[in-house]
């Protein structure tokens, strides 16, 4: 309701009331017309000076300062501009929806509070576990290193391994800063995925084949599969999945890449027929230093960060990956790239 016509209410209410009481005493129409008129039009002055003044200019104020505040102004700004025609009734739900967004706000400071507990206890204990280790085979050594050569190397390997795992570890730690503040530009060229998948699986051969583990790639692929994308960076993309379906496949099972042709892209699917993963997982699956099995993932050498870049990696090409897993069937993780409708220069000839 606007402000004129709450005025307007009262003041009537009040007219009326004394002109029926003056009509009580005098008992005529002629009274109750002109009281009934002067305090009318009394009321309605002094009623609409004093809420103006006192109520509803404060209540503007506190209006446009809420409207300007959401909208992301400065306190200077926010008292300067944007007035409501009906502040009165639209006070309440502009509180009640700062209400509502500043709740929303603290829930999600909340949880990045946790979440950066969460990293930081991760990152002392992926630090320390392999210093400890390096400082152990340190003071074995030098109790050993005259009288055992033989085992004195051996603890040297140990050594070195240790630091190798800091190493990555600080080097894919480094990765994932610089995509998330955009200091690795990328370099986006136009290519056939089809080689890259099958230059991958070669890579990783050895690997799969110390787990047992066939891969399955059709030869259907024939055609260009063209991506507008960073090569290498989907490269590492490919990497990490397929490494991760090695790393959690079953013995003996099998890792399968698949492609299918969107409207304006491509999806690649990794899939294997592993362990699987329990649905209260998943969500939390590319966040860094997120394992489900920490015991075996350290075992296999991992940081922890695989699929923590793979996201970044995506996001950044502004492109999505999404896993689905059934426990003791298999995981399927899926991305997708642009297509590029643009041949590859020479592709086909000899």
């Amino acid at each position: 309701m606007k402000f004129s016509v709450l005025v307007l209410i009262t003041a009537l209410a009040v007219g009326l009331s004394i002109g029926l009481v003056n009509y009580h005493f005098q008992g005529s129409w002629y009274y109750l017309l002109i009281s009934f008129g002067i305090s009318f039009g009394t009321s309605f002055l002094v009623f609409y000076y004093l809420l103006e003044k006192y109520i509803y200019s404060k209540i503007k104020l506190i209006y446009k300062l809420i409207h300007n505040l959401k909208l992301g102004k400065d306190l200077k700004e926010a008292l300067g501009e944007y007035v409501s025609s009906d502040p009165i009734n639209d006070v309440q739900q502009e509180v009640e929806e700062w209400a509502g967004a500043k709740k929303k706000e603290i829930e999600l400071l909340k949880k990045q509070e946790q979440f950066r507990r969460e990293f930081l206890s991760n990152v002392s204990h992926e630090f320390k576990t392999p210093l400890f280790a390096i400082q152990g085979y340190i003071e074995t050594l030098q109790d050993c290193i005259s009288d055992d050569p033989e085992m004195a190397m051996k603890f040297l390997k140990k050594a070195e391994n240790n630091i190798e795992r800091l190493s990555y570890l600080i080097k894919d730690l480094d990765s994932i800063s610089k995509l998330e503040t955009g200091e690795i530009p990328i370099d986006y060229v136009r290519f056939d995925i089809v080689p890259l998948i099958k230059e991958v699986l070669d890579i990783l051969e050895d690997k799969a084949a110390d787990n047992k583990t066939k891969f399955i790639f059709k030869d259907k692929y024939t055609n260009p599969t063209m991506v507008y994308a960073d090569r290498e960076k989907i490269r590492q993309v490919l990497i990490n999945l397929i490494q991760n379906s090695i790393k959690y496949g079953k013995e003996n099972g099998s890792t399968s890449v698949k492609i299918f042709e969107l409207h304006d892209q491509y999806l690649i699917e990794v899939t294997d027929d592993g362990m699987g993963i329990e649905e209260k997982h998943l969500p939390r699956l590319f966040e860094r230093f997120y394992r489900i099995d920490s015991h075996r993932s350290r075992k296999e050498g991992g940081t922890g960060l695989g699929l923590a870049i793979v996201k970044h990696i995506l996001e950044a090409h502004q492109q999505t990956i999404s896993v689905r897993s059934t426990p003791n069937i298999g995981t399927t993780f899926a991305f997708t790239l642009h297509k590029s409708n643009e041949p590859l220069l020479g592709y086909g000839k000899k």
